[in-house]
This record gives C-alpha cells, structure tokens and sequence, in this order.
C-alpha cells in the first residue's frame, strides 16, 4: 500500500507542468473499486508523502479530508463496476470532484484564515475557473478507472474483492 501511495505522489510529480491535471483522482477511485477500505492506506500513504516532500503547512490540512470525500462516494459505486465496465458512473465522479474541489477545500481555508460565508463564497467563485480545468481533465483522465482497477486486481489476486 505505501509503493501504491508512492506511485500516487510520483504520477503527481510526473504532471506537475499541467496545472490541476493529475492522476490521484483515477487512481482513489480504481484503488477503492478493488481495495474498498484498505484503499485508504495508499491514499493516506500519498497524503504523507505529499506533506513530507511538498511541507506540512496550512494548504495540506484539507488533503486530510478532500481524498476521503472521494473516497466515500466511490465507496457507493456497485461491486461489479470492474467486471461490468462501468466507465461512466467512474469518469462523473472523477470530473465532479476535480470540479467541486476548490468547494471542499474552502472550509479549511474560512477557518484556518478566519473568512465569513461571503468570503468563503468569494474564494469558492475565484477558483472557479482552476476548477472547471480540474473538473473537465478528472473526467477525461476518468475513462482510465476501469481499466486501471482491472489491471491492479489482477497484479493482487488476494485483494478482498
């Protein structure tokens, strides 16, 4: 699992030059459509290593939470997404996430920078456009859940599936 959040961070840093263009999204969803709750140890495992190589200040606290989001809703998409290659439901949830992160971050940020609601929608608003490139390059990159899940079940055939 920590190799697993290891690759996590290297995809990260690998497409660093697209800004809000990654992989993490792909790889929480397909790591929980074959790991289910143990897909949190790779997720935290890249959590860490992104506060340890990038720094642990104010901006990482909300990834303690934003990749569980994702997490959560993917743990209610049905077993048999993999085998039944269910590409869509995984590329939607993909996309809105990339597309509401800057909405999931915002409430770290109110409190850690003592915004109201009005600035904590202005903050929201102002992101917009970073999370629409986010949202609609989540959604793109999402068409690679299925297949990725189906090539990570298959390298651990005692995944508890």
């Amino acid at each position: 699992f920590g190799l697993l959040g290891a690759v996590m961070y290297a995809s990260k840093i690998l497409m660093e030059a697209l800004p809000n263009i990654h992989l993490l999204g792909v790889f929480t969803i397909a790591l929980t459509l074959v790991y289910r709750r143990r897909a949190l140890y790779p997720i935290y495992a890249y959590v860490f290593i992104n506060g340890l190589f990038a720094g642990f200040s104010l901006w990482w606290i909300p990834y303690l939470y934003v990749w569980t989001v994702l997490w959560a809703a993917a743990m209610l998409l049905p077993r048999d997404t993999i085998e039944k290659g269910r590409v869509i439901p995984c590329m939607l949830l993909c996309g809105l996430h990339g597309l509401l992160f800057g909405t999931l971050y915002a409430p770290a940020q109110a409190i850690m920078f003592g915004l109201d609601l009005k600035g904590m929608i202005a903050w929201i608003i102002a992101g917009l456009p970073w999370d629409a490139v986010h949202g609609a390059a989540n959604f793109a990159l999402g068409s690679l859940i299925v297949p990725l899940a189906r090539i990570i079940k298959l390298a651990d055939r005692d995944s508890a599936f």
